[in-house]
């Protein structure tokens, strides 16, 4: 797993925004060190489908569920990027 979290986390009141980047392999993504549970999470998927015309991108979803992240990656795998979550702070 290649789940990296970038330095300095935005605090505003009681919620914090995290982000940082996850690899193609990652499929969870733990932010219960940063949050006591989650409001929002979302993905920015870099993969596009090689040889096709014109190029189609192909974008990682996501769930989430406490204070874990759920990638699901179109067609099965996951395609790596990077990501954001807010939640109240732990």
């Amino acid at each position: 797993m290649a789940i990296t979290f970038d330095n300095r986390p935005t605090v505003f009141g009681d919620r914090v925004i995290i982000t940082g980047s996850y690899a193609a392999s990652d499929t969870t993504i733990d932010v219960s060190d940063f949050l006591s549970e989650i409001d929002f999470a979302g993905v920015n998927s870099i993969a596009s489908l090689v040889g096709t015309t014109p190029p189609v991108t192909v974008a990682d979803t996501c769930s989430f569920s406490d204070t874990t992240v759920t990638v699901i990656g179109a067609g099965g795998a996951t395609a790596g990027g990077t990501f954001i979550v807010i939640g109240r702070r732990a």
